[in-house]
């Protein structure tokens, strides 16, 4: 579909595409010339490309050939239309495009006719041209306005500036996307967007079930607010809905050429927006914001958690139907049952002790179409008359009483749910634990939408900047609009920059106010190197992901050499204030362990949730704000560093804060993520104590330690005088019990070596009390630095 913002990217290919010789390329088709494979039209502004490319078919030993439109200026074969979409070339060497003798195009394959464009000529001294939006037209070679057929009439999955997506009500004709089969098959799918006669954009299954829905109100489509923030930029775009008594459609126009964008309804079923930034495609947006609302999206038997990787997983005793529809991220087919259920009476388990059983799933959406079962008033009665149905599958007893399903469980999801369902299982794969045990999924943290700049925002950064340093990572799951603001606005928002919140070495946050009272704080990075370095960095980590513990991106302004960055505000500040400033409010420990625990689930999730691992590289109690609830936030990816998943550690040179920089960092050598854990053991030990982690020594020392805190945490863990250490503030109104839990947690997160520090997955579980963590050796290094000797085991 296409829907304004929902500027949808399609999955890349793995495409190979056979061009010709630049000297080869024209806009034009004639009659009596013949456009074969490998030779190519291009349009006279050099953006588009029509020929014949190939993608590998579905079975590994033959290649499918189409004759399709594609961004000529993106290194990687994008296709954006297909004519034979449904009808490809297997193994074809010789396919041609012709004009036939009626003035029609046609496609032929060893004198085969493949497809045409079968239209009503009425001559046939006709002329096929690529136009510079993408526009494959059949027209007259006399008279250019009289066009006879045209691409932009019949788009696939690819919504381009320009294509109408609705209807013409004279000669009846819909123009809506219809989503590919797989990521190498171009053939049509099973996911479709339209525009019906009353006006209303629908996203459907099979053509028949909606899941996403949106209704014009007059300026833009009501579902998609951040439509609102290109209004009246006037040069950048304007978005079109029409509806009269010939036309009913929306369209959208992009006034500079030089923008590559496109709106792609994924083979997954979301409608997604991108950019091309010069290097690669960054998305934009997604529709449904979260991959799990598209319906059926991983078929039946399954668990689909929108920020996991990959999303779908089958439940617990079901395996995956089809693995290379999985691997061509096609997943639709879901998963099937391992062992077949017994007999549904009751009383033949009970003599036998194999009837069938029932496994727990909390935490889930439960599946629609459910059966309510009056007569069951407990849930007892309610798996009796589950297991006594041959053909049920599941039940679920809650608020609503006793609901039961029939035969295939599709949309079970994890998001955000507090919904227990039992599935239905063979006993032996209970009793033995035979199954498959991806069951269900879930995240090391809760929810991420992708947060995308809003479309107009990025065109804004794209046209003024050209490439990023680093593209912004295509992340699969749902999106937050980003607003692009004017400079004179925040100016306005902030009375002229007037309120100062604080200051770093890159700039300044100031405190300001949007219409409606939305407080914000917007950072004006200073220095045209380190502002513009910091400014990419920031919109690259933060402005990719969203989760409750990381602070949240609302917009940004990118004018001239203005850099400025515009977040929620936090009106409890920075936990350091709290923590070591007279003016801040003192934490009692409750807050101060929650607190510890929303930090730790912030960097697990940036570390393990997303799809490549970002290193924050400043974790410090000034970048660590709290909301009106204390809630914790991470701030400041300013300095965050991307690591792949196929790498191990990253290259770079020492950054961060003095006092929370990991010894590898000051060595020189490769980062990983534990320089994080690293630098949030620094932070828990200053949560406990309330004091700044810095070495001062006094007539006080302890056996000549000095007052150095991760040494004299260590010392006391072992000697259990760890209450000594805690804020003097709490006036020992603590949890002793998390205390020490916590006291060990972070001695073990600052070990000299990396390979013994935890993963931040490993702390999140310390600090639930899923595993308790053992005493800790005492940081040598740290040590040496406190007294200026070496550490002997048993001091």
């Amino acid at each position: 579909m296409h829907l304004l913002r929902p500027f949808v990217l399609s999955l890349v290919l793995f495409v190979i595409l056979h061009a010709p010789p630049p000297s080869a390329a024209t806009d034009t088709l004639r009659p009596g010339h013949v456009l074969a494979g490998g030779e190519k039209l291009v349009s006279a502004n050099g953006k588009f490309a029509l020929g014949f490319f190939q993608t590998k078919s579905s079975s590994s030993s033959s290649q499918n050939s189409y004759l399709g439109i594609w961004f000529d200026k993106v290194p990687v074969v994008t296709p954006v239309w297909s004519a034979n979409r449904d009808n490809p070339l297997s193994n074809s060497t010789s396919p041609e495009l012709i004009i036939s003798s009626d003035g029609n195009l046609v496609v032929l394959d060893q004198g085969t006719t493949i497809w045409s464009t079968r239209a009503n000529t009425t001559t046939n001294d006709t002329v096929a041209v690529l136009l510079g939006t993408g526009n494959l037209v059949l027209r007259s070679s006399s008279n250019s306005s009289l066009i006879f057929w045209e691409s932009f009439d019949y788009p696939t999955d690819t919504h381009l500036p320009g294509v109408k997506i609705g209807w013409n009500k004279v000669t009846g004709l819909n123009r809506g996307l219809v989503s590919r089969k797989n990521s190498i098959d171009l053939s049509s799918g099973i996911y479709s967007t339209r525009m019906d006669h009353d006006g209303i954009v629908r996203m459907l299954w099979n053509s028949s079930i909606v899941y996403w829905s949106s209704t014009w109100n007059g300026r833009f489509f009501s579902a998609i607010p951040e439509m609102s923030a290109g209004l009246g930029t006037g040069g950048i775009a304007n978005y079109t809905f029409i509806n009269n008594d010939q036309e009913l459609y929306f369209t959208y126009n992009i006034f500079d050429d030089s923008i590559i964008i496109r709106t792609t309804l994924l083979v997954s079923g979301q409608n997604r927006a991108s950019v091309w930034t010069g290097q690669a495609w960054m998305t934009v947006n997604n529709l449904p914001a979260r991959q799990c609302d598209v319906y059926a999206v991983c078929g039946p038997f399954t668990v689909c958690t929108s920020n996991a990787d990959p999303y779908c997983s089958c439940m617990k005793g079901f395996s995956v139907r089809s693995p290379a529809d999985w691997e061509t991220e096609n997943r639709t087919g879901g998963c099937i049952r391992n062992t077949p259920l017994k007999k549904c009476r009751a009383d033949d388990g009970n003599k036998t002790g194999m009837a069938d059983k029932f496994y727990s799933m909390p935490g889930i959406r439960l599946p629609q179409n459910g059966k309510i079962m009056p007569n069951a008033s407990s849930a007892e009665e309610c798996a009796r008359v589950c297991l006594s149905i041959c053909s049920c599958t599941a039940y679920s007893y809650g608020k609503n009483g006793c609901s039961i399903w029939h035969d295939e469980l599709l949309n079970v999801a994890t998001d955000g749910n507090e919904e227990m369902i039992y599935l239905r299982l063979a006993a032996v794969e209970l009793e033995s634990g035979k199954g498959n045990r991806s069951g269900m999924v879930i995240g090391v943290s809760v929810g991420t939408s992708i947060a995308a700049l809003a479309f107009i925002l990025i065109i804004l950064i794209w046209r003024r900047k050209g490439k990023w340093s680093k593209p912004v990572v295509d992340n699969d799951n749902g999106s937050v609009g980003i607003i692009a603001f004017k400079y004179s606005d925040l100016q306005d928002a902030t009375k002229k920059f007037s309120e100062k919140l604080g200051a770093g070495g890159f700039g300044s946050v100031f405190k300001g106010c949007l219409s409606g009272s939305i407080a914000i704080a917007v950072k004006r990075l200073d220095g045209a190197r380190q502002g513009e370095k910091q400014f990419r960095a920031e919109v690259n980590s933060i402005g990719i992901i969203q989760h409750i513990n990381l602070v949240k991106l609302v917009g940004f302004c990118c004018e001239s050499d203005k850099r400025l960055l515009v977040y929620e505000h936090m009106p409890n500040g920075s936990l350091d204030s709290h923590l070591f400033e007279s003016y801040g409010t003192t934490l009692d420990w409750n807050i101060r362990y929650k607190i510890a625990i929303g930090v730790a689930r912030g960097l697990a999730y940036l570390h393990h949730g997303c799809r490549d691992c970002i290193i924050h590289c400043d974790i410090k109690p000034q970048n660590i704000l709290l909301d009106a609830s204390f809630v914790p936030k991470i701030a400041d990816f300013g300095m965050a560093k991307f690591l792949g998943r196929d790498f191990s550690h990253v290259v770079t040179t020492m950054r961060g804060t003095i006092g929370y920089l990991a010894p590898e960092w000051i060595s020189g050598t490769p980062i990983t993520p534990k320089v994080d854990v690293y630098s949030y053991g620094m932070v828990l030990l200053e949560i406990i104590s309330g004091k700044r982690n810095s070495i001062q020594h006094s007539s006080s020392d302890i056996e000549g330690q000095g007052d150095y805190l991760p040494v004299q945490v260590a010392h006391k863990l072992v000697h259990g005088d760890i209450l000594s250490i805690v804020d003097a503030n709490l006036h020992g109104e603590v949890n002793m019990a998390e205390v020490e839990r916590v006291c060990k947690i972070a001695c073990w997160c600052i070990q000299d070596r990396e390979f013994d520090r935890p993963t931040m997955i490993e702390v999140v579980q310390f600090l639930e009390g899923i595993c308790e963590p053992e005493i800790p050796p005492m940081p040598k290094l740290l040590y040496a630095v406190a007294v200026g000797g070496s550490y002997q085991s048993g001091e």
